[in-house]
């Protein structure tokens, strides 16, 4: 946390804007809070502290933190999402397109690939890796769902 908050009073200082209290506030609840949230979840957490900021005053820290690569962000099938990402530019995520439910999934390997690109006139700071399908939750609701059907398609074929 001391080095996100200094990256922030760095960035701050070296173009002469205000070190309110409210942005780093909102940069301590972004830090405390676990995985991916929204804004409005944001919100939440700051009342929670006993500290209220206006919904713009959210939108623009959330821009600011973006830019300084301190946060992420994210558009799910939900809605969007932030996290907190201090060294940990690369993600890779499993995206179940039923429920919507998202896992962070851990792939060193595909971030030694990405390293390994060269891309022409293009530097590369990290990079975001979606991976779409169903999730053993949904799968399993589905079979059971399907194997009803079955069930009384042939009841009702025993009947005729």
């Amino acid at each position: 946390m001391q080095k996100v908050r200094g990256t922030l009073t760095s960035y701050l200082e070296e173009n002469k804007r205000r070190k309110t209290p409210e942005r780093f506030a909102i940069l301590e609840a972004i830090y405390n809070m676990n995985g991916h949230f929204t804004l409005e979840e944001l919100g939440e957490q700051m009342e929670k502290n006993n500290f209220r900021v206006s919904r713009a005053t959210l939108y623009n820290a959330i821009h600011l933190f973006i830019q300084l690569r301190l946060v992420v962000k994210h558009t799910f099938q939900q809605g969007t999402k932030y996290e907190a990402s201090f060294h940990n530019d690369n993600h890779c995520h499993q995206i179940c397109t039923v429920c919507g439910k998202v896992k962070e999934v851990n792939a060193t390997h595909v971030g030694h690939l990405v390293d390994d690109v060269k891309l022409k006139r293009f530097h590369k700071d990290g990079f975001a890796l979606y991976i779409y399908g169903i999730c053993s939750s949904c799968q399993t609701r589905m079979a059971r769902m399907k194997n009803k059907k079955v069930k009384s398609t042939k009841k009702t074929d025993i009947k005729k």
